[in-house]
């Protein structure tokens, strides 16, 4: 079992993103702000896949949540 911390390179990671410090940098800034009226699960820039993990980590309330709640704040700056 996976008890390590959960980060955003990490998120990225399971996301099949580009995970470096500059990549993170650049996908924040190249998406945000996200539009209030989306969900950040209904965005536009995610993959099926993508899309389906980061619904599981919200509805599963799994350790992922916090992460993905972060980003979803962040992007939303």
């Amino acid at each position: 079992m996976d008890t390590s911390p959960h980060t955003f390179t990490s998120l990225f990671e399971q996301l099949g993103l580009p995970a470096g410090d500059a990549q993170i940098t650049a996908f924040i800034h190249d998406h945000s702000p996200l539009d209030p009226e989306v969900k950040l699960v209904e965005a536009a820039f995610w993959n099926p896949g993508q899309r389906e993990f980061l619904i599981e980590a919200l509805t599963e309330d799994s350790d992922w949540t916090e992460v993905v709640e972060h980003l979803d704040a962040i992007l939303r700056r």
